[in-house]
């Protein structure tokens, strides 16, 4: 390990896994309209090539975690950045529809691994009152990875540079970060938790000393915290269901109502909805994702300032309160205009609720992952997590045009069903979601052991 990284560095590139996730998610918009033409498929096979990333990601999300436990978080991330290289490589040289689904699935591995790894990761390296912003960089490289996929996609539009047709160069286009990942991994320290868990105190010394240089924190009281909580009896798969139940509870819940809100069909679908819903060309479709997009990069930028500012659950609760009323704004609006003067108004509100989810529940819910879990376990809760959120992901990719058809292409139809889900989502945070801001990752342990033996008293 260098010992002369610098902690923006470290940050930085522990975040990486978030822009290849943005990015090869992003990048498929574009370029799956080109690829179907090219293969000739038909739309249940184009749809496939989209949602066949969504299968790996489950995959991969839920087998890394017992992996990353057992084995290291940079491991992991260095065998992420080398699952990335495969599968953006094989998916540019794809020859048919079978070939660009096992490149497609082999990406998702990646992207699945890097979203359960990298929150984990993040949050076990972070000081206690600068986590929430440091863990909301994996949610801005995530929106900063679709806008750059939007920028290649229009880059390289009609461009067959070198005989090479211009979706090849879309998708080869994510190698370029994957090389970042995979020597940005090799170059990372090992998490400092992961490295005291295992008995190797020295290096989490050291790698504490070298993490904290610039602040006041105390590297070796932190490393007496970490050690007593190293120390616990461990539970293995049985503490996952047991102390660390409510954990799981919220970690599912909130990432799957991420989900349900809705977010990926716009960044997935928004031109079709401008298209089939409002009659506008391609080219302005485009546009008006790129703007979108723009607006999620910019708002999380802004999260990223004032994450620590204020309590995780009155974020939430805010991001809840602007994505249902804007929501439910556009629902109503879409089924008493008419499409014309609906159009303008909505590309608005779709900003606003934009606006709302990139403030919070984008970032706050990887966040939590990270923090809320055990260090005996936090690698598979984590990955428990992001599967329920890949779970949640496929779901709305795949009912969203059948949706927006069972409406007539009426976008108010879904839209409608996401408000719901944005309301419940404000009772999920107000009764279950633990609050855990300037809280120690020790901190949060012993009060869920502390909640856990209170429950088993109260049960004898």
């Amino acid at each position: 390990m260098n010992r002369h990284l610098s902690t923006f560095f470290i940050f930085t590139f522990g975040a990486l896994g978030g822009l290849l996730f943005g990015f090869d998610t992003g990048i498929i918009s574009g370029a799956s309209p080109l690829i179907e033409h090219n293969f000739s498929l038909n739309i249940a096979q184009t749809g496939f090539i989209t949602s066949s990333v969504l299968i790996g990601s489950s995959v991969g999300a839920l087998g890394v975690g017992p992996l990353a436990d057992r084995y290291g978080r940079k491991r992991l991330l260095i065998l992420a950045a080398i699952m990335f290289l495969l599968g953006s490589s094989l998916s540019m040289v794809a020859v048919g529809f079978w070939s660009m689904v096992i490149a497609r699935i082999i990406l998702g591995l990646a992207v699945g691994s890097a979203s359960a790894l990298t929150p984990a990761y993040l949050a076990e390296l972070a000081p206690a009152e600068r986590r929430g912003s440091l863990g909301t960089l994996f949610q801005l490289m995530i929106t900063l990875g679709i806008l750059l996929a939007y920028v290649s996609n229009l880059g390289f539009l009609h461009h067959n540079l070198l005989g090479v047709r211009d979706w090849r160069w879309m998708l080869g286009s994510a190698l370029i970060p994957a090389a970042l990942l995979l020597i940005g991994g090799l170059l990372l320290p090992e998490s400092p938790r992961f490295l005291a868990e295992q008995g190797k105190n020295d290096e989490a010394l050291s790698v504490l000393k070298m993490l904290r240089k610039n602040s006041n924190d105390d590297p070796k009281k932190e490393l007496a915290d970490i050690q007593v909580v190293a120390n616990q009896p461990k539970g293995g798969l049985k503490e996952l269901f047991t102390v660390a139940r409510p954990a799981v509870v919220v970690a599912i819940g909130i990432m799957l109502l991420q989900q349900l809100v809705g977010i990926n069909s716009v960044i997935y679908f928004l031109p079709q909805v401008f298209i089939k819903g409002f009659g506008f060309p391609e080219g302005s479709a485009i546009w008006i994702s790129v703007g979108i997009g723009i607006v999620n990069f910019v708002v999380t930028v802004l999260a990223t300032f004032i994450m620590d500012k204020f309590n995780r659950k009155t974020f939430l609760m805010f991001g809840s309160i602007v994505m249902a009323v804007s929501l439910g704004v556009l629902a109503v609006m879409n089924f008493t205009m008419d499409v014309q003067t609906a159009a303008v108004p909505t590309m608005i509100l779709i900003a606003v609720y934009i606006f709302g989810f990139a403030i919070s529940w984008g970032p706050i819910a990887w966040v939590t992952i990270g923090e809320i879990f055990p260090l005996s376990v936090r690698g598979i809760g984590s990955s428990i997590g992001s599967a329920a959120n890949w779970i949640g992901n496929f779901l709305v990719s795949q009912f969203f045009l059948v949706m927006l058809a069972y409406f007539h292409n009426n976008v108010g139809g879904p839209f409608a069903v996401f408000a719901v889900f944005a309301v419940l989502s404000m009772f999920f945070v107000h009764y279950l979601v633990p609050e855990t801001r300037g809280k120690s990752l020790e901190e949060i342990e012993m009060e869920l052991r502390h909640n856990d033996k209170q429950a088993e008293m109260s049960d004898k």
